[in-house]
């Protein structure tokens, strides 16, 4: 028995989040479609007999990944190759393993984690454009560049986060450390969004996106944001930001970070 390291990748549109559900009880309908769910029944295939694989965290309904970090413990008499194709024939098409490495017994891809990186896509036209916006979130009112990024730089650093998410646990801290955040023109009218962090609360980075973003169009002064991060917020309608948050489908996480 060996414990994997599996990097995933895989386009959320129809997906319920990483995380597997439980079946309503009493419902005919089946356990909604989840990134956790499918790698299990692919494992299955493949011999696991485990009760459930470790994921580094949970993405929403219709996130990205490219980068997300999972482990199972499994008896595989092959190379790390054979496994990584093998799964990959099993998996459904919206989904992937990046990369299999053999780890420690007790390596966790939740609790080891030392950082998180995100990426926002997000890009300006008064029309709808369909192809586009599956992985990236249209805005109808021009953005101004330099305004995302004096906004990005008020998020450096360590605060309480309260006023952008909610805890992960019911008495969780919502101080987190900010180590990178910095937007990228990429082409005439999309700018990607660039987060990197010790940890993030439910749902931070579509609320700083949104946040930036109105900003950027000038419906919201830039030291707003440092107001909100200057002390605890216990009622967010009291933090002096619109409420709001970006599409999920604008987002990917691109790196869980571990020691070496």
């Amino acid at each position: 028995m060996a414990r994997y390291k599996l990097t995933l990748a895989y386009d959320g549109s129809n997906f319920h989040g990483s995380q597997r559900q439980a079946k309503n009880a009493g419902s005919s309908l089946s356990r909604p479609r989840t990134i956790q769910g499918e790698l299990e029944k692919a494992l299955i295939k493949l011999g696991w007999t485990g009760r459930s694989v470790l994921i580094s965290g949970r993405t929403d309904t219709g996130v990205h990944a490219t980068g997300q970090v999972a482990s199972a413990d499994l008896h595989w008499s092959h190379t790390d190759g054979e496994l990584l194709r093998a799964l990959n024939a099993t998996l459904p098409a919206d989904m992937s393993v990046r990369s299999i490495q053999a780890v420690d017994a007790k390596f966790h891809p939740r609790f080891d984690a030392i950082s998180r990186t995100y990426r926002y896509r997000l890009f300006y036209q008064p029309l709808r454009d369909p192809i586009r916006e599956r992985f990236a979130w249209r805005v109808s009112t021009p953005v101004t560049g330099d305004a995302l990024t004096d906004a990005a730089k008020q998020l450096l650093g360590t605060h309480d986060f309260s006023a952008f998410g909610s805890p992960t646990t019911p008495k969780g801290t919502t101080v987190r450390t900010v180590m990178k955040a910095e937007w990228m023109q990429a082409g005439e009218d999309e700018w990607h969004f660039e987060v990197q962090a010790n940890a993030f609360l439910y749902r931070m980075v579509r609320r700083m996106v949104f946040v930036q973003a109105v900003v950027a169009q000038g419906r919201l002064p830039a030291e707003a944001i440092a107001n909100a991060l200057a002390g605890q917020i216990s009622d967010k309608s009291r933090s002096g930001l619109p409420s709001g948050l970006a599409p999920a489908h604008g987002l990917t996480l691109v790196e869980v970070a571990y020691r070496e």
